[in-house]
């Protein structure tokens, strides 16, 4: 019998270390992936890490209200699970979530899960070549790490005047506050992103009035969402292949975006004119139809959809403020040009540290600097998203420019999944005691990356946006085909890394 996800089915150990060969830090789409395809090759020492309650990393956590995937539901699921019982083209945050919870189950996981379960530090040994976990659920040790607790999981707050001296509902969106009942209320929300143009439309007509506080506008494309039909559902649950080539379709379809990010940012002019005439069929008032009008080229932020959002926006109780905040008071928000607003509740939709996660300063590396301290010096990097140099024995899930600006991220996640696999098992084979991606192969694989990125629409697009670390690179984006890093992950290569064996202390370096 399958057991719920949210048993707490490992206890902790009190006193020593427990060790286990494996561990991964977070079950998201990403750890929970690599749990199953660990499970389904026979390797059992393993444990994932997970600080919630139960498995879903972004989607247990994003809760608010018309939380939804901007992924078509057919391509943002596990090739190895599809899900026939999709309700609709684009699914809500419930409903992916449930399919999640549904796969830990029905692959047998949960065993090796331990929840609620907050990680403070992770240590490299070198002497022992193992990693020294700490956490609220007591102590690790591992002969390797996979960290896979991904881009979007840490919530940025605004560094406003006043801000923590505000007496009303606050909370981000994030970690949505589902007491607080903002009927009637004069809510405000900071932040046009993702996140806010999907609450804005669930609230407006509840509250009394909503102020939304724009720093920059996004562009829009109409959401292409619709329920499924009944024959379509029926097609999809039991006529082999039909889910299959829809998902191929629509992986097709969103692959022919990258030749306009990527390689020819003028081909994008046709998204901006779709944009631009759905801003003017659906906002009457000219003044603020000016106000949401972005002054950058589209794509080089990341292209938000909705059907709703600008709607909402000309209701004659929302507002949209482009002064910029001063100051927040005990019941206000004040703004740069003197005006002071009165509101109940706020609402941070600011979205996440992506680029320097406070996860970082939890790693510590072979040297005895953090991760964090890497990265300052040498900026945000990875080899192939996956190895970073000074981390031996550890792996990345969703690392450095991994993420994408137009399709499925678990399709790059299932490419990862394939090259750690295959590198946890390279290690078993040659009977390795340790791996660490060389220098000079990092240094190089990031150099061609920039050079690819300094020719896409992200980077001369004219806009500032989390994709760019504070050295100005794209260190977040994938500046290519998807297919093209499926192939450069396919397989583990060794040569790429020093190692050393199980039986002896000296270095190996394989052959350059």
């Amino acid at each position: 019998m399958s057991r719920k996800v949210t048993d707490k089915v490992v206890e902790p150990r009190v006193g020593r270390a427990r060790h286990t060969k494996t561990i991964i830090v977070g079950s998201g789409f990403a750890g929970l992936g690599l749990a199953i395809r660990l499970r389904q090759e026979g390797r059992d020492d393993f444990l994932v890490l997970e600080r919630g309650s139960e498995v879903g990393g972004t989607w247990r956590d994003n809760t608010y209200p018309g939380a939804a995937c901007d992924v078509p539901s057919h391509l943002y699921s596990y090739s190895f699970a599809l899900n026939p019982d999709w309700t609709r083209s684009f699914s809500k945050q419930g409903e992916i979530q449930a399919y999640i919870k549904s796969v830990a189950e029905r692959h047998d996981v949960l065993g090796h899960h331990v929840f609620d379960c907050d990680v403070q530090s992770i240590r490299w040994n070198d002497a022992s070549a193992r990693w020294e976990i700490s956490s609220t659920q007591g102590e690790f040790t591992a002969d390797t790490v996979v960290s896979a607790v991904g881009a979007l999981c840490e919530p940025a707050l605004p560094d406003i005047k006043g801000i923590n001296d505000f007496e009303g509902e606050i909370f981000h969106s994030a970690r949505w506050n589902h007491d607080a009942d903002l009927t009637g209320k004069r809510v405000a929300v900071i932040g046009t992103g993702a996140s806010s143009i999907q609450i804005v439309p669930a609230i407006a007509s509840k509250v009394a009035t909503l102020d939304v506080y724009q720093r920059t506008a996004p562009w829009l494309l109409p959401r292409m969402d619709r329920p499924y039909l009944l024959p379509e559902r029926l097609a999809f649950k039991h006529i082999p292949g039909v889910q299959r080539l829809s998902r191929a379709a629509i992986y097709a379809a969103r692959e022919t975006q990258v030749v306009g990010l990527t390689r020819f940012p003028l081909l994008m002019k046709a998204f901006e004119a779709l944009s631009r005439a759905k801003l003017q069929i659906e906002i009457r008032d000219p003044e603020l139809r000016k106000k949401v009008t972005p002054n950058y080229r589209i794509g080089c932020k990341r292209m938000l959809i909705s059907n709703d959002y600008y709607p909402a926006l000309d209701r004659d109780n929302v507002d949209v403020i482009t002064d910029g905040i001063a100051e927040v008071k005990p019941g206000s928000i004040v703004t740069k040009d003197g005006t002071e607003r009165e509101i109940d509740a706020l609402i941070v939709a600011t979205g996440f540290h992506v680029t320097d996660s406070p996860t970082y300063n939890a790693m510590v590396g072979r040297d005895g600097r953090t991760l964090a301290e890497v990265f300052d010096d040498i900026g945000q990097q990875a080899y192939k998203g996956a190895a970073i140099a000074n981390f031996p024995n550890m792996f990345f899930l969703v690392g450095p420019n991994v993420g994408l600006g137009h399709t499925s991220m678990v399709y790059m996640i299932e490419s990862q999944i394939n090259y750690v696999s295959d590198a946890l098992a390279t290690i078993d084979e040659q009977g390795l005691r340790t791996v660490e991606v060389r220098e000079d192969v990092q240094r190089a694989y990031n150099a061609d990356l920039q050079e690819k990125l300094g020719k896409t629409v992200w980077n001369t697009g004219g806009c500032a946006s989390w994709y760019l670390d504070k050295h100005g690179n794209n260190t977040t984006l994938w500046p290519d085909f998807t297919f093209e890093f499926r192939r450069l992950t396919r397989h583990f290569d060794a040569d790429a890394y020093t190692t050393t064996t199980a039986d002896a202390d000296r270095e190996v370096v394989a052959a350059q």
